[in-house]
């Protein structure tokens, strides 16, 4: 069962120190798959970890996740070749879709190659619930911050778009993070920026943001706008799950 419309829930969290396996989805994955409107049965959530280069040992943590949380767990991998047959059909079988983090540039080269952004568009506008974490959120927006090149942060200006923003992510963690986007906001090279601390997501139906979420208290969601030839911030606080 689809979400009533096209559905982004963009984080910097999800995942928690496991007390019976390794890692434990957090409450913004039990959100995502929520948001789908599943029920009746075990939700279908598709995982992608290509922005970690298809980590087996990570997959083997997120399928030990699923399988506490009650989901049935679909892992798209494209390394070294893709794991499925039928990609665009498998993706539009799944309630939800949670990419992991990493280096967003490797990501989004690497969907190209192979299509997979184009059938992840297809699937927004289906109704499945598209959602992740850092790399695995800046993936739906324009662009953001990134150290996918190296050390030093850069943008990235590429990405899918189905969210006509800019994406940053670990806002309250990273120092680097909030003044480079003030940066790229004020000089135009990143539009309207919507960012979140770690433990935040953003909800988006259609091309809106609903609201904003949260796993950890005290933490806040962010939107930076141009104000002529500065970038100006304002707080958003989110809801506590």
């Amino acid at each position: 069962m689809p979400a009533s419309e096209p559905t982004v829930l963009a984080t910097s969290g999800g995942h928690r120190t496991g007390t019976r396996t390794t890692i434990e989805f957090d409450a913004l994955v039990h959100h995502a798959v929520d948001l789908s409107g599943v029920h009746g049965r075990r939700p279908r959530v598709m995982y992608v970890g290509t922005a970690i280069g298809d980590a087996e040992y990570v997959t083997a943590r997120m399928a030990e996740a699923a399988r506490v949380a009650g989901f049935d767990l679909t892992p798209l991998q494209l390394f070294p070749m893709p794991n499925l047959d039928d990609i665009e059909g498998t993706v539009l079988e799944q309630d939800v879709v949670w990419v992991m983090g990493g280096s967003v540039a490797n990501l989004l080269a690497v969907w190209r190659v192979h299509g997979v952004d184009a059938v992840m568009r297809r699937a927004w506008e289906a109704g499945v619930v598209l959602s992740g974490v850092s790399a695995g959120s800046i993936c739906w927006f324009r662009g953001g911050t990134t150290d996918s090149f190296g050390r030093e942060l850069r943008p990235v200006t590429d990405a899918l778009g189905l969210l006509p923003y800019g994406n940053g992510v670990h806002y309250d963690v990273d120092p680097g993070r909030r003044p480079l986007i003030h940066r790229l906001v004020a000089d135009g090279t990143l539009p309207t920026t919507h960012c979140t601390d770690d433990g935040v997501g953003l909800h988006y139906k259609g091309t809106t943001l609903v609201e904003a979420l949260t796993e950890r208290r005290g933490k806040a969601a962010y939107i930076v706008t141009r104000d002529g030839d500065r970038a100006v911030e304002e707080r958003i606080e989110p809801r506590h799950l």
